[in-house]
């Protein structure tokens, strides 16, 4: 049953409330030895009601440009973003699927696919076997495929 789009909405910007918080706050408050981030963490708690609605309406660009950002600014390494299968579990995790797929990946392992779309891999295997999802020249599953999926359950 899908969610009342009003939680969905509080899920995610509470996620990133949290997120932002423990990623980036809560060091910055420990690098300038204890030093307030209040006023920071009132305009991230503000933000993040933007951000999920950016995340959740109904334009793409916008969106994307958003996840870029997040993603960036959370997850910074020298390496290509590549979470766990876990992560896409996550509110974040979800919206990211729908919006980019992968977003650092032209293929997805079949786990990875069942993952970011909520189901086993098994299920995987019988919606390539349907035509509903297509196979990767390389191996697994395209990504782009698992996110058109996901659109067209969205819409």
């Amino acid at each position: 049953m899908a969610q009342d789009s009003t939680a969905v909405h509080a899920e995610l910007a509470g996620e990133l409330v949290r997120l932002v918080g423990g990623r980036l706050l809560d060091p910055l408050e420990i690098l300038l030895d204890g030093a307030g981030t209040g006023p920071l963490r009132e305009r991230v708690r503000a933000d993040a009601e933007m951000w999920a609605a950016r995340l959740l309406g109904p334009a793409d660009e916008p969106a994307v440009a958003l996840v870029a950002r997040l993603l960036a600014a959370l997850y910074p390494g020298d390496e290509p973003f590549d979470p766990p299968e876990s992560w896409w579990r996550t509110p974040l995790g979800r919206v990211t699927a729908r919006r980019v797929g992968h977003p650092a990946r032209r293929r997805v392992a079949f786990a990875t696919a069942g993952a970011m779309l909520g189901i086993t891999r098994q299920g995987v295997h019988d919606l390539v076997s349907r035509g509903k999802l297509r196979r990767h020249p390389d191996g697994g599953i395209d990504s782009e495929s698992v996110r058109e999926r996901l659109r067209a359950l969205a819409a």
